[in-house]
């Protein structure tokens, strides 16, 4: 068995207490080994609860020795700083999305840490379930004919006025925060000759970001994507792929539990066949896929950097 990544965490953020520190805690592919804050008190409650030494301030636990791999879950103007901070110290890094601000950014990181041997991943956690993967089969195998287009939507209800996903200096917005689902599940299943047709970004409530968007993108070969997003609507999530002779239908895409048993609706005939799965961890599959590439000393950036370059002519058609 290999030996387990040394995890360090910079920040305290819910995303890191509620969903990744539990799963890196309890993989055999990880250990927890320092977790930092710029307050000590919060970084040694976190601590407790799941290992590793408690430390003021991120610089600082990048300077351990014992430290493999950063995750970074900071507010989303700081991934970039932070992140490219991890690089130079000789650290493989995981971040939360979007790894930065611009397509430009995120490609001289990822030539960084390719330059450096590094691991360096965005946690996009939806693209490592099972679920969709079986998706990419039907397709395959014809289940529904030519493939045509996608729909895609993720929403969510509103948020406290104060969150940081409303502060354009954190950089806030339902873009970024929600759009990249509906988006990267138009790459995952089109593949990367998408191009943005035309696209909006609305404001609601006197919000300095944008609360909802959507989008439509092309391929070359014809097929196109349909994609929305918001931030203060019923929640949904959801993504349909069109084909000639059916379609694929999944709920609950992108943030599903781990313990909910998958489901895949195949519509053709006239008729809904339910394909059910067995319950899958995105988070144990997201945490083991970054060991692995920790242990290669690189990782998938293809994605990535397609990802980023749709986000920035999402923003450039809105304009």
């Amino acid at each position: 068995m290999s030996t387990p990544v040394r995890i360090g965490v910079l920040g305290c953020a819910d995303i890191a207490v509620r969903r990744m520190l539990p799963g890196f805690a309890a993989g055999p592919d990880t250990e927890v080994v320092a977790v930092a804050s710029r307050r000590l008190a919060a970084a040694e409650r976190v601590a407790e609860r799941f290992g590793g030494r408690a430390v003021r301030g991120y610089a600082g636990l990048l300077e351990l020795d014992e430290v493999d791999a950063v995750y970074v879950p900071l507010p989303a103007s700081l991934h970039d700083r932070w992140a490219e901070a991890a690089l130079d110290a000789g650290k493989h890094v995981l971040a939360e999305k979007p790894l930065t601000a611009s397509a430009a950014r995120t490609g001289r990181l990822l030539d960084l840490a390719r330059d450096r041997g590094l691991a360096l991943m965005e946690n996009v956690l939806f693209v490592h379930h099972r679920r969709h993967a079986a998706v990419r089969r039907l397709v395959a195998d014809g289940a529904i004919g030519e493939l045509r287009s996608l729909h895609a939507a993720f929403s969510i209800p509103a948020l406290p006025d104060t969150d940081i996903r409303y502060r354009p200096e954190l950089g806030g917005g339902a873009l970024a925060d929600v759009g990249v689902y509906p988006l990267r599940a138009a790459l995952h299943f089109l593949g990367p000759g998408l191009e943005v047709a035309g696209a909006v970004l609305a404001r609601e409530d006197g919000r300095e970001v944008e609360t909802s968007g959507a989008a439509l993108l092309r391929t070359r070969e014809g097929p196109t994507a349909q994609v929305a997003f918001g931030i203060g609507q019923a929640y949904l999530s959801r993504y349909e792929l069109r084909g000639s002779t059916g379609r694929i239908t999944v709920d609950r895409a992108f943030t599903p539990p781990a313990d909910l048993v998958p489901v895949i609706g195949l519509h053709r005939g006239g008729q809904r066949e339910e394909i059910r799965l067995a319950p899958h961890d995105q988070v144990a599959a997201a945490i083991a896929a970054f060991a692995a590439a920790v242990r290669a000393g690189s990782a998938p950036a293809e994605e990535t950097l397609r990802q980023a370059r749709l986000l920035d002519d999402v923003r450039a058609h809105a304009a």
